[in-house]
């Protein structure tokens, strides 16, 4: 057993493991060796908890489990785990008890919402001419290209899943809004934030993919949590 806290990062809908990339590099930069990041199948809300419930077991020590987007929701599922000593949210949705993705996003519908569309099989995809002005506008054409190329897209169903029992409400709380956000309206964020009663919200001046293009405050404010639920 050890005291060290693993950081385990949670992808959301549109992309995997590897949009942790920049802050998976920031990280190690500043010492952390303990980095894990799960590759969700995006089919369900329970199978995506499951599948990171999985890796938070195998886990010797406490967790600081980070989610981006869809991910929030994940670990707000699967956060309830003893050895989960923090949250963190970047970007992302909070559902509470009985809450969805979906129904949140019906209450400010983002920016960007006419530019998802679904296919024959039943997945939502950001159409790829639209990837860039909707999901990561403050990266570069070539960085929001392969995203787009390469975007996994969610089962249309897993937006309507619903939280059980919100992790957030037994364990501390960081949050960061992207006030440029056009995938989650940023009101939206601002008041999962507020229900939460978080240790530290920040705002970056960013788009969704605050953590491809804004790696360095995305991973100041995973430290902090590390820091101050590590003793």
């Amino acid at each position: 057993m050890t005291d060290k806290p693993t950081i385990v990062l949670v992808h959301g809908f549109w992309g995997g493991a590897a949009h942790w990339a920049n802050v998976i590099v920031e990280l190690n930069k500043r010492g952390y060796d303990r980095i894990r990041a799960v590759e969700n199948p995006l089919t369900s809300l329970a199978d995506d908890a499951e599948r990171t419930r999985k890796m938070i077991r195998q886990v010797d020590g406490p967790v600081v489990l980070v989610g981006h987007s869809y991910g929030g929701a994940v670990i707000t599922e699967a956060g309830d785990l003893p050895n989960v000593k923090a949250l963190v949210y970047i970007a992302a949705f909070a559902p509470d008890a009985g809450e969805s993705p979906g129904g949140i996003s019906q209450e400010n519908p983002p920016a960007a919402f006419d530019d998802i569309a679904p296919d024959s099989d039943g997945y939502l995809w950001i159409k790829p001419e639209k990837f860039h002005e909707s999901f990561a506008q403050d990266l570069s054409p070539d960085e929001a290209l392969v995203m787009a190329v390469t975007q996994k897209a969610p089962v249309g169903s897993t937006f309507g899943d619903e939280v059980t029992a919100p992790a957030w409400r037994n364990k501390p709380v960081w949050y960061q809004v992207s006030t440029q956000d056009r995938m989650i309206h940023p009101d939206n964020e601002r008041s999962m934030a507020r229900r939460m009663n978080p240790r530290k919200t920040i705002e970056l001046d960013a788009s969704h993919a605050s953590l491809a293009s804004r790696p360095q405050a995305v991973a100041d404010l995973i430290e902090e949590a590390v820091r101050e639920t590590s003793g």
